[in-house]
């Protein structure tokens, strides 16, 4: 309205507001009115010791940062977009998808998963780390780094994640799957021998869909973010500490929100 009248005043027309406004049927008080919203504040008592976190620990998202620090996520989350701290996120390919069965489970020791990934460990060169979870308490039970990408690295992983569970090594007491895919260490008659004399039944995914092994390739992923993707290892020894280290926060202090926002070992305190 303000630039109708100003071009009528160029051709030598001087109308008034009021009469704008009567004409083309518009309140006067939108004329006039001019919001004056203040700039959003953050206060820093809640801003510091999410800076702390993120500062120390990058990959975090703002579920995590929440629940850890014991805060509301949404107040969380806004303090990130207010910040610019959000976490970017990876580009979804678009790649044909097989019906696949997911790998979960309705509760503890009903079905685990295993995978195999690549550590540097500096002098020591490319380690192999194998992993046994837990697919409905997202436990990490077992794992094994080693400079041998052999059958008995994930056999060692295994026996690590049984002895976690039962405290023994022996026949479990109900037989469960144990899924992995088709690669040469978990086919080897080695390890099928070792996990059919604990009563453990091998189930195997379609060859190149790791998709169906998405539980624990997503730990695998978490684990390279956030702990070996952020420390040069000098040696097989040093890896294995800070490994280890990052497996007992896993475990005991990160919350997932799949369960809830519990970690995974309140997850199986709770359905035991």
């Amino acid at each position: 309205m303000v630039s109708i009248q100003q071009g009528l005043r160029d051709d030598g027309f001087e109308v008034s507001m009021v009469k704008l406004c009567r004409w083309f049927g518009v309140a006067r008080r939108t004329m006039y009115y001019r919001p004056t919203k203040a700039p959003p504040t953050v206060k820093p008592e809640l801003a510091e010791p999410i800076k702390a976190l993120i500062e120390q620990e990058p990959s975090f998202g703002y579920r995590t940062v929440a629940g850890l620090l014991g805060m509301n996520k949404n107040t969380v989350q806004r303090i990130f977009q207010l910040k610019g701290w959000q976490v970017r996120k990876r580009a979804i390919g678009r790649r044909p998808r097989i019906q696949a069965l997911p790998s979960v489970a309705q509760g503890p020791d009903e079905r685990w998963a295993t995978d195999l990934c690549r550590i540097w460990g500096g002098r020591d060169g490319w380690l192999t780390l194998a992993l046994v979870i837990d697919c409905h308490t997202r436990q990490l039970l077992g794992w094994q780094l080693s400079r041998s990408g052999r059958a008995t690295t994930a056999a060692a992983a295994l026996e690590q994640a049984l002895i976690t569970r039962y405290g023994t090594l022996g026949r479990v007491p109900v037989p469960f799957l144990l899924r992995s895919d088709n690669g040469l260490v978990f086919t080897s008659r080695h390890y099928t021998r070792l996990v059919r004399s604990y009563g453990l039944k091998q189930e195997f995914i379609t060859p190149h869909c790791p998709q169906q092994n998405g539980m624990v390739e997503r730990v695998i992923r978490t684990l390279k973010e956030q702990c070996a993707h952020r420390h040069r290892f000098e040696s097989q020894q040093h890896a294995i500490r800070v490994i280890g280290d990052w497996i007992q926060f896993y475990n005991y202090r990160r919350p997932h929100q799949a369960l809830g926002m519990k970690t995974p070992a309140e997850a199986y305190a709770l359905a035991d």
